[in-house]
């Protein structure tokens, strides 16, 4: 497109519309390539394809994501430096599919025979054929459907790919960031939660169905399910179940590693089901409601901890008064926060657990294999405009707009100082100059910026989300040309690099915080069963006698946020 005779926004939208017509998907803009989702299966990506571009120019082939690939895999070769493959768009761009291509094309390419570690019981397994079997994984955990895209990523991924200096795949690692834990508990009625409790219910056979006690319930038996769309168009649920077991199995998870995993996930969905209700109509008390009981059960006999003590710290959990020690009385809207706080926590957890298996399973450190290098592949959430944009949305679109700087400062701003070093006449375009205000409004300390603010206010005892968003108001209405406040009952508007975006701030404190019960987490991680003990080893208890616990200080969400955005724009 670089070389269209006349260029600007008409001509680049013509060329690439006459190209996806004639199903030419791929467009190269000088030094990047441009790809517009054609919403179809094409023909384009079998072996004879991988061979069309393996170890050719650009220049000899027709643009494809596999040339960039190969191109990558060269210099690292040649030049022996690492390489990144940054993968932006909006949401429902195809960023998901054009790193699973990358993956494909370079484990077609680069060999795999390094040899196994040595003091490990892993079976032999071809390392490349590992790599390409977790992304089922991560996706049936991590991806979901939403108004935008079928299989949208609600989380972001970095995965290095390690070769040794002649080229062979020597290992790989995935970087994870900031999982969307709000949509395992609630849902647009036009979404689905993450694949894999739909590929649960529709997929498991009659034996572990009694063994994760889920005989004769369905979707709509689950508060957690029911909400939103029970399929996806054109998708087999039982199928994509399938196709994740042999995922598991090529990644070397036995039959216990799974059945552990998936308890949990089977857990989640009891846990939703316990209803909470008034224990007077006089008191705001909370009591479990009468049908809640057989949900409480199950989800305690899945998770290996007693149904009392469980029921005790959800209703009426002991907390720190001066030097004693007291039970506090719990409405029922506190007991469905704390219940689905609780559920966050696992599947976070678990999630985080599950990346930790899979990178354990793909590291070949101690094989004896020369240095390795590496090629990495970014795939994040895309740019996200709702009908109600929250919390969630922010985060995204805060990343891609730091990514966006990053990227024009690394192909422009770095391009033009090096064309003033060479004397060649340019005049200086400042390509960023509308990205950085954002920026710093989000994340800025001083003045106090978004994050900031949000951080502030979480930690304060009779702060609310009006009180927060009236704060905003008077900190950066009509102080920052990015923010205005906003016609909705409590939010505000930002100008990003690619649009405006409303937000709404309601239930952005609890977000933010979303703090987990500590009575119960000191259950779990005292728990019979191994897998569930272990994701909560951090909260056991110290002091049993006392009650007392460990200073467990968690950062808020936005925090998190803000160091994985800058450990990656570091790599």
């Amino acid at each position: 497109m670089a070389e269209l005779t006349h260029l600007n926004e008409a001509s680049v939208v013509h060329n690439l519309h006459m190209r996806y017509q004639a199903d030419l998907i791929y467009t190269y803009s000088g030094l990047f390539l441009v790809t517009v989702n054609p919403y179809c299966p094409l023909p384009i990506y079998g072996r004879d394809y991988v061979n069309m571009y393996k170890g050719r120019s650009r220049e000899d082939t027709k643009p494809h994501i596999f040339a960039m690939a190969d191109e990558a895999f060269r210099n690292l070769v040649d030049e022996g430096t690492n390489q990144s493959i940054l993968v932006t768009g909006e949401s429902g761009a195809g960023k998901t599919e054009n790193t699973k291509k990358v993956i494909q094309y370079l484990a077609a390419v680069a060999t795999s025979d390094t040899p196994r570690a040595k003091n490990t019981t892993r079976q032999p397994s071809n390392l490349s054929e590992q790599i390409l079997r977790a992304n089922p994984i991560l996706e049936a955990f991590g991806n979901a459907q939403t108004v935008r895209n079928n299989n949208s990523s609600r989380f972001g991924k970095f995965i290095r790919i390690a070769f040794t200096r002649a080229g062979q795949i020597a290992g790989a690692f995935i970087d994870w960031y900031l999982l969307e834990k709000s949509r395992v508990v609630r849902l647009n009625s036009q979404e689905r939660s993450y694949h894999i409790f739909y590929q649960l219910l529709a997929g498991v056979d009659d034996a572990a169905r009694g063994e994760f006690l889920l005989e004769g319930m369905e979707l709509e038996d689950f508060e957690y399910t029911r909400q939103g769309n029970d399929v996806i168009s054109g998708v087999s649920d039982k199928d994509e179940w399938n196709y994740l077991l042999e995922a598991f199995h090529i990644m070397g998870f036995d039959d216990k590693d799974q059945k552990s995993i998936l308890q949990t996930v089977a857990a989640i969905l009891h846990l939703g089901n316990i209803t909470v209700a008034k224990e007077s109509m006089r008191a705001d008390q909370a009591s479990l409601a009468a049908n809640a009981m057989e949900s409480v059960e199950k989800f305690c006999r899945l998770v290996g901890i007693p149904v009392e003590p469980f029921v005790e710290g959800l209703l009426h959990p002991r907390v720190k008064a001066g030097r004693e020690w007291v039970k506090k009385v719990q409405t029922p809207e506190q007991v469905r926060l704390a219940i689905d706080a609780l559920a966050k926590g696992i599947y976070e957890r678990g999630f985080g657990n599950l990346v930790d298996r899979i990178n354990k399973q793909l590291d070949r450190s101690g094989s004896g294999m020369d240095d390795t290098y590496f090629i990495g592949v970014l795939d994040i959430a895309g740019f996200e405009i709702f009908e109600e944009n929250s919390f969630e949305q922010l985060c995204i679109n805060y990343t891609n707009e730091k990514l966006q700087q990053f990227f024009n400062h690394h192909m422009f701003v770095l391009e033009q100082e090096e064309y003033a070093r060479e004397q060649i006449e340019w005049k200086f375009i400042d390509f960023g100059k509308d990205l950085q205000p954002t920026i710093e409004l989000i994340e800025v300390t001083n003045p106090i910026g978004i994050f900031s603010c949000l951080d502030e206010d979480s930690v304060m005892p009779k702060a609310t989300d009006k009180s927060f968003t009236e704060k905003l108001n008077f900190l950066w209405d009509r102080k920052s040309s990015k923010y205005r406040r906003s016609l909705l009952k409590q939010g505000f508007t930002l100008t990003h690099y690619a649009a405006d975006v409303e937000y709404s701030t309601e239930g952005w404190l609890e977000k933010n915080k979303d703090p987990m019960n500590d009575n119960v987490t000191r259950l779990l991680a005292a728990s019979t069963n191994k897998h569930v003990s272990h994701l909560f080893a951090d909260c056991q208890d110290n002091d049993e006698d006392t009650g007392a616990t460990r200073n467990r200080v968690k950062r808020g969400s936005s925090e998190q946020l803000r160091r994985g955005t800058r450990r990656t724009c570091q790599r």
